[in-house]
């Protein structure tokens, strides 16, 4: 079998997959010769800069594996690849030690000034005075996100003598506090506390730009921050406009939204450290990486079972009664964990009716994919899902009862916080197996999912109503669907809304504050 990579690879692991198979390196193709030579390829080995999009993957007609040499797929066609019944994988712990050190060797460098007291004194100045820096010991590290990469980051700070206040809804209390990390509910109360901010989080809908102009307003003056996850999860223009405003006493950024850049508004503040996208980019982590993804293509074109693979199956021997239950499975868990907040303790999955007669493993790993997938860094799959609810000390449970409470099959996850549990429940209707939102925070409604939706909770009252659809209207936001739910008058009820189009953070504000919620919560679940 033949295996391209289009880009660079580590030595140790092409030395690997020469050991059994044939090999070429043809680096800088366009992606016309790329097009050309593939249909001889049974696999494709790529990093970031190759476009494996829906042209490419069209002309493979051999290509059984795509391997990408790190953690991100956001140059990867995963659908299409998945449609075409190639297997896509990665090398997702390969550069997390490297991104760890690297985020520290910008917080060093920012807070001490190295680089631009470095240039100055190669230039013949010597500014002792001008590059005063600021002690990493006794101050407040803010984190957001708790996963791999946040973790070590974590820990390393906690070396410094710093303290540690995090944001991710993904890891409980009791997880937390063994780290040593004060677990906060909000980024505004990170960027309220925080001396110094990094992030590590995904590129989603839902954290684009989760740093923008009204987190800054928060912060602390002073403040320093650090980006080496992914560009646009900070507003870059902002961010420039507050350094400049002196607001922000520094950053150090590691990515951007576009890259590659030479040309950018942080580039002209002296307050700023910034790197091409070096996070990665150790001998060590190259090696893991090539390594790892040599094992990976390995074991796929053997046929053998891949634990680093993004779009494996869960398995052929899923029970047929059990299939069409999978996406739904996933949306819900996305949907109970955005509901809950932060500080999730448990994940419980239920199977109500005809379905808990059949083995329901699958849903409760699907449901667990979809309860991670918006919020950690690296791919989710029905592999490692189990395990980040682990590392991040989350219990997992199952049940089953033949009690379908008035459905044919029910689906339903409970999110468990410190505070209370959130219940959310579904099912398939009609001869095309539709989704039905049946069940949101363990009220009664019927509802199709949609890319936006927006649940709202407070005390029945005249006016509500009125008052929400006032202000949506005024924003220019049109609701496509909406289901009022309560279990007696005057007390609690729900209101959950399909609309069109992404509502913004002040608009949902307005409306919490007008109509005196309990709470608003807008869900982007995607198509």
């Amino acid at each position: 079998m033949r295996v391209l990579a289009s880009e660079k690879l580590s030595a140790a692991g092409l030395e690997r997959l020469r050991e059994h198979l044939d090999v070429d390196v043809k680096t800088g193709l366009s992606a016309e010769e790329l097009q050309e030579i593939i249909g001889g390829y049974d696999a494709l080995i790529v990093r970031s800069a190759t476009q494996v999009d829906a042209a490419l993957l069209e002309r493979a007609e051999r290509l059984k594996v795509v391997g990408r040499a790190g953690i991100g797929l956001d140059n990867v066609d995963v659908e299409t690849a998945t449609r075409n019944g190639i297997l896509v994988v990665n090398a997702p712990t390969s550069n997390v030690l490297s991104a760890a050190e690297h985020t520290l060797a910008l917080l060093l460098a920012q807070a001490r000034n190295i680089p631009q007291a470095h240039t100055a004194l190669v230039a013949g100045r010597w500014e002792r005075e001008k590059w005063q820096g600021v002690e990493l010991h006794g101050k407040t590290l803010g984190v957001i996100g708790l996963g791999r990469v946040g973790t070590l980051v974590a820990q390393r700070a906690n070396a410094f003598g710093m303290r540690l206040v995090a944001y991710d809804p993904y890891v409980s209390p009791n997880r937390a506090a063994q780290m040593g990390v004060d677990l906060v509910d909000t980024v505004d109360e990170v960027c309220r506390r925080a001396d110094f901010i990094t992030i590590h989080l995904p590129k989603t809908p839902e954290t684009v730009g989760i740093i923008g102009p009204r987190q800054f307003e928060v912060m602390r003056p002073g403040v320093r921050i650090v980006n080496t996850a992914r560009g646009g999860l900070i507003d870059e223009q902002a961010l420039a406009d507050a350094v400049a405003s002196g607001r922000v006493a520094g950053a150090a950024v590691d990515v951007f939204e576009g890259e590659p850049v030479t040309e950018h508004a942080l580039f002209e503040q002296p307050g700023v450290v910034v790197t091409p996208h070096l996070g990665a980019s150790t001998a060590e982590a190259q090696d893991k990486a090539g390594l790892a993804i040599a094992e990976q293509i390995l074991l796929a074109l053997r046929g053998e079972f891949v634990p680093y693979a993004v779009n494996l199956d869960v398995g052929t021997d899923i029970p047929e009664a059990v299939r069409p239950y999978l996406r739904l499975a996933e949306r819900l868990g996305r949907l109970a964990v955005a509901l809950a907040g932060g500080g999730i303790e448990s994940l419980r999955f239920e199977y109500h009716g005809g379905i808990a007669e059949h083995d329901t493993r699958a849903l409760t790993l699907a449901g667990l994919k979809g309860s991670f997938s918006a919020v950690v860094h690296e791919p989710v799959t029905y592999v490692n899902a189990p395990l980040m609810a682990k590392e991040r000390g989350i219990s997992v449970e199952e049940s089953k009862s033949s009690e379908s409470h008035d459905y044919v099959n029910l689906v339903e996850v409970h999110a468990t916080t410190k505070n209370e549990t959130v219940t959310v429940g579904a099912t398939l209707v009609g001869k095309r197996d539709n989704e039905r939102l049946v069940r949101v925070y363990g009220y009664d409604l019927d509802m199709a999912f949609h890319p936006h939706m927006v649940f709202l909770r407070y005390s029945d009252r005249p006016g509500i109503v009125g008052i929400v659809g006032t202000f949506l209207g005024q924003a220019g936001i049109n609701i496509a669907h909406m289901e009022v739910a309560r279990v007696s008058e005057g007390g609690e009820a729900v209101m959950a809304l399909a609309v069109d189009t992404q509502m913004p953070d002040d608009v949902l504000e307005q409306i919490t504050a007008q109509a005196d919620l309990r709470d608003a919560k807008l869900i982007v679940l995607g198509e």
